[in-house]
């Protein structure tokens, strides 16, 4: 039974820069919206099932409320702490229930938390947060017909889909958590509102894309050692007065002049020490962990991120396959 995920995060597109810079809002009825699209994407691509992740919210079954589709939707039975563990257990769950994709709704921190217990199930991340260098700003009707397409087996995966590096980050020499962007070394003790938005706090910044077209720290790197998906080498800089400063779009609507004291490649493998105590550490854009003097700690570049598809790739395949024709065209091809 051909089977997709979803996965919506009812607090992406929510969070401080809507206040100290100009990100978007994104309201629960807009991704409800969303949903409705994906799902009858999905649909009208012949998915048979599909699993969603249950929100305090209720955006998967506001989407379903009043639909007349074939395929059949089921809430994943686990309990909701509106925390990031919400949307990893949920990968996990799809994971195990063999979805053929999972279709995430969020930014960078939605998907890092996807892409903990994700394992080998491909990604497509339809953009709804604030920094959005992994997920893309796609239609959620083409979304769900690519996703369709890719779970019914009609696509071939290897041709349509890119494995993402991610960036491990190891404490007392123990794995400790991942990020799939940026991860952040702040002179701040607390983690507080979590969200970066004040370059003046970041120490040192490690990073496994730097595109020149993104947003958030990922657009420091670009101006320093540009890369892009598909690249085998991160970018580690230390930020600082020095001889080179840069001008980046830190946030929606935010530009700000960056100091950057050194900077050079990071190779996959390469495990960085992490020396400023105490500070905070931030995954994709979101202070998550504290580091005491007593802590060792580390960051290294691992080439096994979660798997990625292109729905652009997959609807190329799509035409090119036939697979959106009917069958007296196909015959008369």
């Amino acid at each position: 039974m051909a089977t997709v995920g979803i996965i919506a995060n009812p607090a992406a597109g929510k969070d401080i820069r809507r206040l100290v810079a100009h990100g978007r809002f994104v309201p629960n009825h807009e991704k409800v919206n969303i949903l409705k699209r994906i799902l009858v994407g999905l649909d009208a691509a012949g998915v048979e099932r599909v699993v969603m992740m249950p929100d305090a919210s209720m955006l998967g079954k506001s989407a379903i409320d009043g639909s007349k589709l074939k395929l059949a939707v089921e809430f994943l039975d686990m309990s909701v702490f509106n925390e990031e563990r919400d949307s990893t257990k949920a990968a996990e769950m799809m994971a195990e229930a063999r979805a053929g994709c999972i279709i995430t709704l969020g930014g960078d921190g939605t998907n890092r938390s996807v892409a903990k217990s994700s394992g080998d199930v491909p990604l497509i991340p339809v953009s709804t947060g604030t920094n959005n260098v992994f997920p893309v700003m796609i239609e959620g009707t083409v979304a769900g017909m690519a996703a369709g397409a890719l779970a019914c087996g009609r696509v071939d995966l290897e041709k349509v889909s890119t494995v993402a590096m991610r960036l491990d980050i190891y404490v007392d020499g123990a794995p400790r958590d991942i990020a799939l962007i940026d991860v952040a070394i702040c002179r701040e003790r607390f983690v507080g509102a979590r969200a970066i938005w004040d370059m003046n706090t970041i120490h040192e910044i490690f990073l496994s894309r730097a595109e020149p077209a993104s947003i958030g720290l990922s657009a420091i790197g670009a101006h320093l050692l540009p890369s892009c998906t598909g690249d085998t080498t991160g970018v580690y800089a230390r930020l600082g007065p020095g001889a080179t400063n840069v001008l980046v779009p830190v946030a929606p609507g935010m530009i700000t002049p960056v100091g950057v004291e050194e900077w050079r490649p990071m190779a996959i493998g390469e495990m960085i020490e992490i020396k400023l105590r105490p500070c905070t550490v931030a995954l994709d854009g979101e202070r998550t962990l504290t580091l005491l003097p007593q802590h060792t700690a580390h960051v290294s570049l691992n080439e096994r991120g979660p798997r990625v598809v292109s729905v652009e790739a997959v609807m190329r395949e799509a035409a090119l396959n036939g697979v959106f024709k009917s069958r007296t065209e196909i015959d008369a091809a």
